[in-house]
């Protein structure tokens, strides 16, 4: 057997896991996750210990997370959108370069990032916490795709890992860019409502809760001025007045588009006269 790992440069499983050999069913799907990340692993055990949360051990005593390798990953995928981001805007300050680094290492944009790979699909969990929808957590999904990271590194090093996780992100300058629009959405909202109408003019109201108390989700909108500009939904108050904001602004953008429609169109019709 040793030599057919030799030739094809793969190790299925190294047997360094203190846990049971993957079944043919978890094996298949770890190689789906392998096509949707775009890598593929010479030891696959990397992977199946980048996406085993710790509660596992509830169920699999001496079973090994994925916490070390999300620290290492965390370093690596830091390290890696600082030298995109140093190379791809050489006239920008360390201060603009730290905060471009920062919203696209942030922890929602991880999750995000990591649900769109379907890293939850393949998640090791103890039962109670798959019943609880923890594979859906943004915490969960942020450690895992920075286990991701760590595993890949160790697997082949630093050349095949950048080249790997820069072709999640896309067009760099056009994902930061994107980005940046979603960044901090309740902070430009009061801005933007603070230089308009003054300062205490913004407020979150609680439309609705639904679900037990482990899973609920909520319902928000947001008032600029005594005026509904947005609502939100999500698993927590914030991520639900966070996507409330996103709309006010989105809002707040549409109205200004057409008053300055309105304001240039006669301009333009008096000069082609002339």
């Amino acid at each position: 057997m040793n030599w057919i790992r030799r030739l094809t440069g793969r190790i299925r499983y190294d047997g360094t896991e203190t846990d049971d050999p993957p079944s043919a069913e978890e094996e298949s799907a770890l190689q789906a996750l392998e096509k949707r990340l775009g890598y593929r692993f010479r030891n696959l055990s990397l992977l199946r210990r980048a996406t085993t949360h710790p509660s596992l051990a509830e169920d699999c005593r001496g079973c090994e997370d994925n916490q070390r390798l999300e620290f290492l990953g965390d370093s690596i995928l830091g390290a890696i959108l600082a030298e995109k981001l140093f190379r791809i805007f050489p006239e920008d300050n360390e201060g603009i370069l730290t905060k471009g680094r920062s919203v696209l290492a942030r922890g929602d944009y991880l999750s995000k990032l990591a649900r769109s790979l379907g890293i939850h699909e393949t998640m090791r969990m103890s039962r109670a916490e798959i019943r609880d929808g923890g594979n859906e957590r943004d915490s969960t999904l942020e450690d895992a795709i920075e286990a991701i990271v760590g595993a890949i590194y160790l697997d082949s090093g630093m050349q095949a890992t950048r080249k790997t996780v820069l072709s999640w992100y896309g067009d760099m300058e056009e994902t930061l860019s994107e980005a940046m629009e979603d960044y901090n959405p309740k902070g430009r909202l009061q801005e933007i409502a603070q230089a308009l109408h003054g300062p205490d003019q913004i407020r979150y109201l609680i439309d609705r809760e639904e679900g037990p108390s482990h899973r609920k989700r909520y319902s928000v909108s947001v008032e600029v001025a005594e005026r509904k500009l947005g609502s939100g939904s999500g698993r927590s108050k914030k991520e639900a007045e966070e996507e409330a904001a996103r709309q006010a602004l989105q809002s707040i953008s549409r109205k200004r588009k057409k008053t300055n429609k309105r304001a240039t169109g006669p301009r333009q019709k008096n000069e082609s006269k002339k």
